[in-house]
Parts: structure tokens; C-alpha cells; sequence
């Protein structure tokens, strides 16, 4: 019957052997790459030359002032015209030989300024007599004179009444004034109307 096989290991001197030789061909090696390096260039023979340089500053010309150059003329401003103008249209011209004659106001017809008693009689719509008081009448007190009445001429009545010479009384006096404020006369027929008046012992007489 056969014997099994075992792993036997190898001796030591054959593994020194191989590490030796290992070493070796490292050295060898390493020797043979320094070698192969060339040696560094001499340059010590090599000319020199010395070179000299100069920067040159440019002449530096004065800078001229600067030109005054022409501001451009602004627009003109638009006129603003308005939006609504009234037409006016001038008036027809006239020749020159032409005679201008005056424009007379029409004259309103109106009554006269004053009338006599007899023109206002005509005209008269109502002339109360004056009375004769009794007081003047006992005592026989006469006289003369002259009373003006003033009318509206729209209505026609007396407006005023005044005496412009006085009859010597009073009494005579304010019975005239008080008889001639209740006439009458036609409306726009007259103005005013100077009475002259008479008082006797008979009466009033106008």
C-alpha cells in the first residue's frame, strides 16, 4: 500500500541563495542607471557679452487748449395758437365826403308844462268850487289870489297845491287849497294849472 504524499519545505540555504542573488541583480542595476547619467556641460568656456540698454522718453509736445466748439442754435419755440378766436367783423367803411347829420331823439308828445284856468276847463274832468267859510263870511273877509296846482299826468289827479299870492287869510287860504286837490283832469292832458281866484262875499270865483 502507498505511503501518502507530504509538503516538504525547502531547505533554508536555497532560500538565502535566491535572496542573495536578488540583492545582486538590484545593485547591479542601480549601478548600471548611474552610469547611463551624463555628466553636467561645462560652461565655463562659453563667451559673455554685456548688452547696455536705453529707454528714450518722447519729446512731450504741450497739449493744445481745447477748440470752443458752437453749441447747435436751440429750436424755435412753436406758437401757441389759441383753440377758439372770435371773429369780429369790421365795420362798413364810410366815404369820405360824406356828410354825417346828427340822430335827433324823437320828441315824446306830453302834456304842457302849465295851462291857464281856461285851457284847463277843457280838459277838466271834475272842479269842486272852493267854499266860503263861514267864520270868513261873518267877518266879510275877501281877497284875491293865485294858487298852482301840479297833476300826475299818467292819472290826472293833483298832486300839490300851492298858493303863489295868498288871498290876505288863512282861512280863505286853506279852504282854495283844500277845494283844489280834488280836481280832476283827463290823464296825459296837463301838467300844471295856475288858478287865479277871487273871494267876495258872494263866493269863490275862478
Amino acid at each position: 500500500m502507498a505511503k501518502p504524499l507530504l509538503y516538504k519545505p525547502p531547505p533554508r540555504w536555497q532560500m538565502w541563495a535566491y535572496l542573495g542573488a536578488a540583492l545582486l541583480l538590484h545593485g547591479v542595476a542601480v549601478v548600471a542607471a548611474i552610469r547611463r547619467e551624463a555628466p553636467p556641460a561645462d560652461l565655463s568656456t562659453l563667451p559673455t557679452y554685456t548688452i547696455e540698454a536705453s529707454i528714450e522718453q518722447p519729446n512731450e509736445e504741450p497739449t493744445p487748449p481745447p477748440e470752443d466748439v458752437p453749441l447747435p442754435e436751440p429750436p424755435p419755440v412753436p406758437e401757441v395758437q389759441p383753440e377758439f378766436h372770435e371773429e369780429t367783423t369790421p365795420p362798413p367803411k364810410r366815404p369820405l365826403n360824406a356828410k354825417v347829420s346828427p340822430v335827433k331823439a324823437p320828441q315824446q308828445a306830453g302834456p304842457p308844462r302849465q295851462m291857464s284856468i281856461g285851457q284847463a276847463r277843457a280838459v277838466a274832468v271834475s272842479m269842486p268850487r272852493p267854499n266860503y267859510p263861514y267864520e270868513a263870511r261873518s267877518r266879510h273877509i275877501v281877497g284875491n289870489g293865485v294858487c298852482v296846482v301840479t297833476v300826475d299826468p299818467g292819472s290826472g289827479a293833483v298832486t300839490n297845491a300851492t298858493m303863489a299870492q295868498s288871498l290876505g287869510n288863512p282861512i280863505l287860504d286853506n279852504s282854495a287849497l283844500s277845494a283844489f286837490r280834488q280836481w280832476r283832469f283827463k290823464p296825459g292832458s296837463v301838467s300844471s294849472v295856475k288858478i287865479p281866484i277871487t273871494v267876495t262875499m258872494s263866493g269863490a270865483s275862478f
